[in-house]
């Protein structure tokens, strides 16, 4: 805390520095001035929080002073010494909210009493201060989050939108005679690194950035608001009710601002014109569907956006108006014709857009999998990669269902394979999609090059799985060969196999079914056989003795499988092998 002294004799001054306990008192700083001019400029400049000063000075009257105080430091606590009993001047201490005066000679009790009483009264106003200044700044943290959240509930929210737009007009934030309204919707690209980066990766910031810089080209004319979508991460919604029809002008406007500042432009997905607020969920949707639409083989094409001319009526789902943004998908039956400028950045496309079907691949990827071959998985993506961009449409959507494909692909892939233990399999390949993610499919570029690393990374972990998870099945069917051969003999059943291997009876069924086409008591019948027919070669070997010897207890049922098989009772057989020279 500082104190300032402030009398035209020297030895006065100095008195007072002696009288006051300025330790106990917690005042380190002491400043002095001789006249009530010279005060006015160390006050300025020193900032004390205490001043005792004396009516009567030659430069500048201590009444001049305290009004002067009083105008322009009201927070200042002052002390008036004086040598003059005079009421004039109690009365002009006390209208000036001076906190104590004190007649010449100064007694030591009284002036620490008076400085003890300001030091006091300072501090608990500052403290008040302080206490306003943090519930202001709360409230200034507040209300643009309070504003936001009104705004995105007009859309998130219908049952309450007439409700928020009452509560926007009453705060001015929308003016009263707006009813018509256009929504735009930016997304954020939050695989823009290089960008993050200079906001030290905290997307708020740059989001807040971003609603700042666009508010800069609304909120002067009063042209529409900026704000955060509550509703959805790093989207950005831009509500216009001036002008809505020049919206393109505008996003113009705002993007070679953008550009100025940051060196970045960025898309925009513009819905029709509607009532305020009926319409903000379908321009919305609207505008949502342009963004995830546009063409990312485009990306100089800023602006995203439906037919002109053309509105949402209250009610009417995005899916059936007319879209005409390069590459958007139309509903079927719906002609697309006309629209915006080319100069208002959106190129108005007469032909569906060509999308391609990943049942057209799947076959390719299956085989580069089963093969393990490097150059095949690298070839089946580049031929992936080559058919998209000779397409001359991509966009954020395909790329998501793109990528939703191909997962579903490797989850039936490793059924098809490995069965139940694809379960086993996935959480560890899973993991390696964290580790090696997918390009961010609503990015603002497109990298084909990215799209292809990634998609061969993911078949090569998937072909890794796979071949390791193969060889382990060849080494174990290989064991359960050698052991059915070593047991067929005995009574041998599927459930002896699975407890012995500890697998199940299904995997085991599966695993016959796929190496020999058969399920295993047909496997194991066939093997039986094969043996007694080696057998039957041995004349002295009865046909009964024979079935015991390969597992069969009921002659009956032997010649019953043996006759299916070879088409010829055991007999039959035996006697024309017997005749044969």
């Amino acid at each position: 805390m500082r104190a300032l002294i402030v009398d035209d004799e020297a030895r006065v001054r100095k008195a007072v520095r002696l009288l006051v306990d300025w330790r106990e008192h917690g005042i380190e700083d002491i400043a002095e001035a001789g006249g009530g001019l010279e005060a006015i400029g160390v006050i300025r400049e020193f900032k004390p929080a205490i001043v005792i000063m004396d009516m009567m000075m030659n430069a500048g009257h201590g009444m001049e002073l305290m009004a002067w105080v009083n105008e322009h430091a009201p927070s200042l606590k002052f002390i008036v010494i004086s040598g003059h009993d005079d009421f004039e001047f109690v009365r002009g201490t006390v209208r000036h909210g001076g906190i104590d005066y004190i007649l010449k000679p100064i007694e030591p009790e009284a002036i620490n009493a008076a400085v003890a009483k300001a030091v006091r009264q300072w501090r608990q106003e500052e403290r008040e201060r302080l206490e306003q200044q943090s519930k202001s700044i709360r409230l200034n943290e507040i209300r643009p989050i309070y504003g936001e959240k009104l705004l995105s509930s007009m859309i998130d929210d219908p049952g309450s939108a007439d409700n928020s737009l009452k509560r926007l007009r009453m705060e001015g934030v929308i003016p009263t005679e707006a009813d018509q309204a256009r929504l735009l919707l930016i997304q954020v690209d939050a695989s823009d690194t290089s960008l993050l980066r200079r906001f030290g990766n905290d997307g708020e910031l740059l989001q807040f950035s971003l609603i700042n810089i666009c508010n800069d080209f609304l909120i002067a004319d009063q042209r529409g608001i900026a704000f955060k979508h509550w509703g959805a991460a790093m989207e950005i919604l831009i509500l216009v009710w001036k002008q809505p029809e020049r919206a393109a002008e505008l996003v113009g406007k705002i993007n070679d601002g953008l550009f100025h500042t940051l060196q970045r432009r960025i898309h925009v997905g513009l819905a029709s014109t509607g009532p305020l607020p009926s319409s903000l969920p379908a321009q919305y949707a609207e505008a949502s569907a342009a963004i995830r639409r546009r063409n990312l083989l485009q990306p100089d094409q800023y602006l995203h956006g439906v037919k002109q001319g053309q509105h949402a009526s209250e009610g009417q789902h995005a899916s059936e108006i007319q879209h005409v943004s390069e590459g958007l998908r139309v509903p079927e039956g719906v002609r697309v014709s006309g629209g915006l400028r080319m100069s208002e950045g959106v190129r108005v496309s007469e032909d569906e857009p060509v999308s391609l079907s990943f049942a057209g691949f799947q076959a390719d990827f299956k085989t580069a999998v089963l093969s393990g071959d490097p150059g095949q998985i690298a070839s089946s993506a580049q031929q992936w990669i080559d058919a998209l961009t000779r397409s001359g449409y991509v966009s954020p959507e395909l790329l998501e269902s793109w990528k939703s494909s191909i997962i579903s692909f490797r989850s039936g892939l490793l059924r098809e394979v490995l069965g139940s233990e694809a379960d086993q399999v996935l959480p560890a390949l899973e993991q390696g999609d964290q580790a090696e993610a997918s390009p961010v499919p609503n990015g603002y570029a497109f990298s084909p090059f990215a799209w292809r690393d990634w998609l061969i990374g993911f078949l090569t972990r998937l072909a890794g799985e796979v071949s390791k998870r193969q060889q382990r099945e060849s080494r174990k069917i290989g064991d359960i060969l050698a052991y059915i051969e070593q047991h067929y003999q005995s009574e041998l059943s599927l459930q002896d196999l699975a407890s012995h291997f500890q697998v199940s009876r299904e995997y085991i069924s599966r695993k016959f079914k796929q190496e020999f086409g058969d399920n295993f008591s047909d496997y194991l019948a066939a093997y039986r056989i094969d043996k007694a027919k080696k057998l039957m070669r041995n004349p002295n070997l009865k046909v009964q003795r024979i079935a015991e010897m390969v597992g069969f207890n009921d002659v009956k049922y032997f010649s019953k499988v043996f006759k299916k098989q070879e088409g010829l009772s055991p007999r039959e057989y035996r006697s024309k092998w017997t005749d044969q020279p």
